[in-house]
């Protein structure tokens, strides 16, 4: 009995201290390991999209919700806010100052050294540099968007002017060969009588005309060089207008002809800016307007023209010889914006597609675009080339190619002009639009009245312009 109670007693003491054992290896183990710190949740971003589709563009906004799904899939602490935005020079200054302007919009190519030069504007070359996208783009549109080394936007795309023709309208006057591709016009002077024959075929204008805003005075500097005009030029360290020249009088007076000469513009050009261009081309009202690459969705989509009835050929030449003016449309960046909000927006270009990379959500992002001009009507063709990372532009082609839904004879001849040497022309350097603007006053006067003075006019656009030049610029 007592041996019995003493092996129990010898029991109860090994298993306390078998029990305390067990409790300092498991103390000793929490301390040597303790548990993970969780990672601190990202700091949610709110980035305003300017360059998200206007109203009207259902499919395009369709589009952009969807790359707004696989964005946040990616940056969930994203919150992305439509913020559609329509570049205007009467409108940006008061939006940037008051702080209201989206983290990305678009612009024009004419604007960026205006709009770094008052601040409106981030720099974003630390964040290019961090993507490596520094050095995958156009040089010369880098330099566009570029000031002391350091860059403030990158490329949507590029273009070049070229003249679209409504094919519809040259099927109904006979100016289509046998594969029914349209007999157009190689000089300026061509041009006349081919919309002059339309004209008494059809009924439909030849050829649309800008002339309201300053729209007018750009699409008119092709044809001023085609006839010989130089309408700005340095000289002894100064800027000179050269508005009134023998070349521009006479590129002048060509446009005067064609609404009095040969009556070929539509009903009222000083009602035409460049929406209304595309609808009157669109719509069969008018058989040819100059326009880009990059517009072909705005006779098809938005003016319902078939895509398979539109063409884009070079511009005419003249007896000064044949230039396509190049421009485009950049992504630039509120002043105000953080570095977190511009690498968001830059993310989001990737995604869309539109950055020099070829990740599954770029290359996913290409397909898509392409798969939506088929879905709404829009030509697919081939990009001016913004970006020169030779990976991007196959894989930009591969999906253009895969996607095609038009008969490129009705383009190639505008890609083979630009390849060649002295075609692309850069917009006159200085104060484009106000000169813009200066030559769209002397257009409407020409074409509202048949008694114009030419060279009068010009010499007033002149003095104009070279007032500002020595005001803004020769200081």
């Amino acid at each position: 009995m007592k041996k019995g109670i003493l092996r129990l007693i010898s029991l109860v003491l090994l298993l306390t201290m078998l029990s305390l054992l067990a409790g300092c290896a498991k103390s000793n183990t929490e301390t040597a390991a303790p548990a993970a710190t969780p990672e601190p949740t990202p700091e949610e971003i709110t980035l305003k999209l300017g360059i998200w589709p206007e109203d009207t563009l259902a499919d395009d906004i369709k589009m952009h919700e969807n790359w707004v799904k696989t964005f946040n899939s990616k940056y969930p602490n994203v919150k992305v806010v439509p913020a559609y935005y329509k570049y205007a020079t009467d409108t940006f200054v008061s939006l940037a100052e008051s702080g209201n302007l989206p983290t990305v919009f678009e612009t024009w190519y004419t604007e960026p050294q205006k709009l770094i030069e008052g601040g409106f504007v981030k720099d974003i070359t630390a964040e290019l540099k961090e993507l490596g996208w520094d050095n995958a783009m156009n040089p010369t549109i880098r330099e566009l968007l570029s000031k002391d080394g350091k860059i403030y936007g990158i490329p949507r795309d590029g273009y070049a002017l070229g003249l679209m023709l409504n094919v519809e309208l040259f099927e109904k006057a006979g100016l289509v060969d046998a594969n029914g591709i349209p007999q157009y016009p190689k000089t300026w002077e061509e041009l006349a009588q081919c919309a002059k024959t339309i004209k008494d075929k059809t009924g439909s204008a030849g050829i649309c005309i800008l002339a309201k805003d300053n729209a007018g005075g750009w699409h008119y500097s092709s044809i001023a060089w085609a006839f010989g005009a130089q309408m700005e030029a340095l000289k002894d360290g100064k800027w000179v207008a050269q508005l009134n020249s023998p070349e521009n009088v006479a590129a002048m007076s060509f446009v005067k002809d064609l609404k009095w000469k040969y009556d070929v513009l539509t009903a009222d050009p000083t009602n035409e800016d460049w929406g209304t261009g595309f609808k009157a081309l669109g719509t069969g009202e008018a058989a040819m307007y100059i326009g880009a690459n990059d517009a072909v969705n705005q006779p098809t989509q938005v003016n319902k023209l078939d895509v398979k009835k539109l063409a884009l050929v070079p511009l005419p030449a003249g007896p000064g010889g044949q230039y396509s003016l190049m421009g485009g449309t950049p992504y630039m960046f509120s002043a105000k914006a953080t570095a977190e909000e511009v690498k968001a927006a830059l993310n989001y270009i990737e995604v869309m597609g539109k950055a020099p990379v070829t990740t599954p959500e770029s290359l996913a992002g290409m397909e898509d675009d392409a798969k939506n001009k088929v879905t709404a009507g829009i030509p697919v063709i081939p990009d001016f080339p913004a970006w020169t990372d030779p990976e991007f532009i196959k894989a930009k082609q591969e999906a253009i190619s895969k996607n095609s839904n038009i008969d490129m004879a009705l383009y190639n001849d505008y890609y083979e002009k630009l390849k060649q040497n002295g075609n692309l022309h850069l917009e006159e350097p200085k104060l484009t639009q106000d000169m813009y603007a200066e030559l769209t006053k002397v257009l409407q006067a020409v074409i509202t009245d048949k008694n114009a003075n030419v060279q009068k006019l010009l010499d007033t656009a002149n003095a104009n312009l070279q007032s500002l030049l020595d005001s803004q610029v020769n200081k």
